[in-house]
């Protein structure tokens, strides 16, 4: 009996080592493929659905840190607005013509060369204008029956917009497309607290082409100025608001700047400059203002009363001065003309 069982064992014994043999061979081929697995797959139950190669794996990822790396394209936000300037790097595509579809550098008179068709002026036009004129100039050539073309911006050259005036950091602000007059002041820090009512903006570089003014309020919001497009080569500037001079028994005599959207009355002026002092004559208080046709005003006015309610104070404009008078006798020999002089010396208060 003995003698039988290891017969029989014997008989067992190449089928269990081809069976760990077979076993063995297997696992050498299959760790290769279990090493490319990725980790989170690996973690998720060593799944082994994904049949990629190492090859493609490493090709992926390069071409995705490629990507990553070359930054945020910043595209405008209306494409229809955008328009063509010399320095754009454009990108061609004429259907079923090969020989045509490539990349054109826009040169500084605006013309595309094209090969067998020339210069094609493109400046100041759209994508879509730009296309069917270098249709039109494919077909007008006898180069190609009916062209299709399709052009696209691969580059954008540096455009800008100066801002100047009273903003926080005055310069230049690149700008691709037409943008609302609010964003770039914005860009530009926002306005400071000197400045004026009235925005200006001059168009191109062109000086023959008058400036245009727009109203523009810090605390509340203007539809005009929000209407307003800037468009790339524009000049914004921000003027200082007026200056108003307040003069006499005051506590702090000089020019003041009309803040709060340039609107200031008399009695705010007063307040900037301190008040009146104990020996001003406050009944005798008095506006000069001279006109642009040198004719000069004089508005007298009673402080007291407009303290006490009974008078409206007076809305200044730039330019205006005001004047408090010491006593009776010196208000009556002080002129408007010596009044205008001693305002040109004096100090501006920030």
């Amino acid at each position: 009996m003995a003698t039988m069982c290891r017969a029989i064992m014997a008989k067992r014994q190449p089928k269990t080592v081809f069976s760990r043999g077979l076993r063995l061979l297997l696992g050498a081929s299959l760790l290769p493929a279990m090493m490319t697995v990725p980790g989170n797959a690996q973690a998720a139950g060593g799944s082994t659905a994904s049949t990629a190669t190492p090859g493609l794996a490493s090709s992926s990822g390069r071409a995705q840190t490629s990507s990553q790396g070359q930054g945020p394209v910043v595209v405008p936000k209306d494409l229809s607005e955008l328009r063509i300037v010399p320095g754009d790097l454009l990108n061609v595509s004429v259907y079923d013509a090969p020989e045509f579809s490539n990349a054109y550098r826009v040169d500084p008179s605006g013309d595309l060369t094209i090969p067998l068709c020339g210069k094609v002026n493109l400046i100041g036009l759209t994508m879509t204008e730009a296309a069917k004129r270098l249709e039109a100039a494919l077909k007008d050539g006898q180069i190609l029956i009916q062209p299709q073309v399709n052009v696209d911006v691969a580059q954008y050259a540096g455009q800008y917009v100066t801002v100047m005036g009273e903003v926080v950091t005055p310069g230049r602000v690149p700008l691709i497309a037409p943008t609302m007059l609010g964003e770039i002041l914005a860009e530009a820090g926002g306005v400071t607290p000197q400045a004026g009512a009235r925005i200006k903006i001059r168009h191109g570089a062109n000086d023959a082409v008058p400036e245009e003014e727009v109203p523009y309020s810090r605390s509340q919001s203007s539809r005009e100025a929000a209407s307003i497009l800037v468009r790339p080569g524009d000049s914004v500037i921000v003027p200082r608001a007026g200056i108003v001079y307040v003069l006499g028994a005051v506590y702090r005599p000089g020019g003041y700047v009309m803040q709060e959207d340039g609107q200031l009355n008399v009695a705010q002026a007063l307040a900037l400059s301190g008040g009146t002092i104990l020996q001003a004559n406050t009944g005798g208080l008095r506006v000069i203002r001279r006109n642009p046709d040198g004719t000069v005003l004089d508005f007298p006015l009673s402080y007291s009363a407009i303290t006490k309610g009974t008078q409206t104070p007076l809305l200044l404009q730039a330019q205006d001065i005001v004047y408090v008078p010491m006593s009776k006798v010196k208000a009556t020999f002080s002129s408007a003309t010596g009044i205008i002089s001693a305002a040109t010396s004096a100090a501006i208060v920030h």
